[in-house]
């Protein structure tokens, strides 16, 4: 290895070189960092590239306004009231993370009307209780993220998640591997939920 001084390469330093030897390398050869891991790991998503390429897909392209013109398998609902309906995350922080979501694209909570907003309190009510029933979950973190600055993946269109929480989910896996373990396949868990929610109750 071609080595420069401490002058010429400023902070550029790699530990744990083929030499064995921790030290300032060349930085002007790129080819030399080929290879050389580092502190993360990779979870390859490139279905998620839609989302990057086309960013906010609008209203003909929002899939919480597609969503509902699919059967319940294909989209994932587990139920539809008459204002909102219940599908599950396609992304889901845990198994059984549910979204609510009002039929109308709007963007914010404060852009429902009184019927979207009952209908969305009541259809988490419910999901509250059906996913305790077949999980028997500990918890719930319950909220909206409001515009793409608060967290929001697609801000275009309301929902808000419903995430089961159990008091042993927090483990090694996304605290230091950044990963989730997820036990079920989605259609298994919305055909579980979808059974268990009462019938004719949005």
């Amino acid at each position: 290895m071609d080595r420069l001084s401490d002058s010429s390469v400023g902070d550029a330093r790699v530990a744990g070189d083929a030499d064995g030897i921790d030290g300032p390398v060349r930085v002007d050869d790129p080819s030399y960092l080929v290879g050389v891991p580092d502190e993360f790991q990779r979870l390859w998503t490139p279905h998620r590239m839609v989302y990057i390429q086309q960013g906010d897909p609008g209203h003909e392209g929002c899939p919480f306004c597609v969503a509902p013109t699919l059967s319940d398998e294909d989209a994932l609902i587990v139920a539809r009231g008459e204002h909102a309906y219940a599908l599950l995350n396609l992304f889901p922080y845990n198994s059984g993370h549910l979204l609510v979501c009002p039929y109308r694209h709007i963007a914010l909570y404060d852009d429902a009307t009184p019927e979207e907003v009952a209908e969305i309190g009541s259809l988490t009510q419910t999901a509250m209780r059906v996913i305790r029933e077949v999980s028997h979950n500990d918890g719930f973190n319950i909220g909206m993220n409001q515009g793409a600055v608060a967290g929001a993946g697609i801000a275009a269109h309301l929902h808000q998640h419903i995430v089961p929480r159990w008091a042993q989910d927090a483990n090694f896996f996304p605290i230091i591997a950044r990963t989730k373990a997820l036990p079920q396949l989605l259609g298994d868990v919305r055909a579980a939920l979808a059974d268990a929610w009462p019938k004719g109750d949005a």
